[in-house]
């Protein structure tokens, strides 16, 4: 449940993004091969599994080992993660797998290994107590063991420890504590394929938080778009962790879930320009998708302003950014007007259910406007 970061490099315009795969997708892989080196005692070079949607990959193995230790006979092998050209925070990292034969009639059994988190929170689509290894990459890997039992009719009761070295470091900087997965990554992946900058994993993740919170008896969220709004809300309100979700420019990812899985209260925290996108209407409020419109907000200052100030929306209209705009609408409640239609679009999305405020945050953490029930 990976947060994103910035790209690893630099291109041009017109050439076409690479794909990656998915941490499920490199786990059913090892998986694969190591389950079939247990059998035939040799590992290939590389391994070949398919995906949900008919795709057929073909990825590297590393770390090969077929040994012996105070628990028996296993093999584990690794692939390293290629998220293409994504942005994706668990890039290069390695995926191991071990197998081991499981007590006859049980099946698959999935074991967290180093790196790999447990879940402790209800809400997830697995159980406290589990391995964070979701069920799509559940389901790829019994398929892929299932191709190598009827190739070598083995049998398919099998015992699979997936790690991730390194992945406990990595998860400080996901989603995972906040979601009460501890120790480690989580194995993700519906698709099997990493689409670059599609933001699923964010998306993802924001839903993830609302159902943990649900589930945990919290009745008030805080929907942020980045670190010092949230900061704000937090200490505004005394908010726990549990409490916050990182929407960042999501905020039709959190609003258009949250109608179908309410809360009693939300409230919306950002900056100035982020929430003048919403308060236009925009749910995406990424600068690449949707623009301050300075025009609109050039006439909602100058219809807050006293006549002899006739010049302000000029004024606005040509300021290069939002915080120039509010800074020349000093004095005026601009931001409080816009949290107010922000609120407004918010609550249309929502459909009712859910209570709302939203809190205008200024570079410093500063509320500077508020529209709330």
């Amino acid at each position: 449940m990976a947060r994103r970061r910035l790209a690893r490099m630099t291109r041009k315009p017109e050439t076409p993004l690479r794909r990656g795969w998915t941490t499920g997708a490199c786990a059913a892989a090892a998986a694969r091969a190591a389950f079939a080196a247990f059998h035939s005692g040799v590992f290939a070079e590389s391994v070949t599994i398919r995906l949900p949607r008919g795709e057929r990959p073909t990825f590297i193995l590393t770390d090969c080992i077929l040994g012996r230790d105070a628990a028996g006979p296993f093999a584990t092998a690794g692939v390293v993660k290629d998220a293409g050209d994504d942005p994706d925070v668990t890039h290069g990292v390695t995926v191991l797998v071990t197998v081991r034969m499981g007590v006859a009639g049980t099946g698959v059994t999935f074991h967290a290994g180093d790196g790999v988190g447990i879940v402790t929170k209800p809400g997830l689509p697995l159980a406290p107590g589990e391995p964070a290894i979701n069920p799509a990459p559940r389901a790829m890997i019994v398929d892929a063991l299932g191709d190598v039992a009827e190739e070598l009719d083995v049998a398919r009761d099998v015992d699979i420890t997936i790690a991730i070295p390194g992945g406990a470091d990595i998860a400080t900087r996901t989603w995972n504590p906040r979601l009460g997965i501890l120790g480690g990554l989580s194995i993700l992946g519906t698709t099997g394929i990493v689409i670059p900058y599609s933001c699923s994993a964010w998306i993802h993740s924001i839903h993830r938080g609302v159902d943990v919170a649900r589930h945990t008896g919290v009745t008030h969220i805080a929907g942020a778009t980045g670190k010092t709004s949230e900061a704000s809300v937090k200490a505004a309100f005394g908010l726990d962790d549990g409490a916050l979700i990182d929407m960042g420019d999501f905020a039709g990812g959190l609003l258009k879930y949250l109608r179908s899985h309410p809360v009693p209260r939300l409230t919306i925290a950002g900056g100035f320009a982020k929430l003048t996108k919403l308060a236009q209407g925009n749910l995406d409020l990424h600068s690449a998708r949707s623009q301050v419109d300075f025009d609109r907000l050039a006439q909602i200052a100058s219809g807050l302003a006293p006549l002899s100030e006739n010049d302000l929306g000029t004024r606005i209209r040509n300021a290069n950014t939002a915080a120039e705009a509010l800074e020349i609408a000093s004095g005026l409640p601009l931001a409080d007007t816009i949290a107010a239609q922000a609120r407004g679009v918010a609550l249309a999305t929502l459909a009712g259910g859910v209570k709302v405020d939203v809190f205008v945050i200024d570079r410093q953490g500063d509320r500077v406007g508020y529209a709330g029930p």
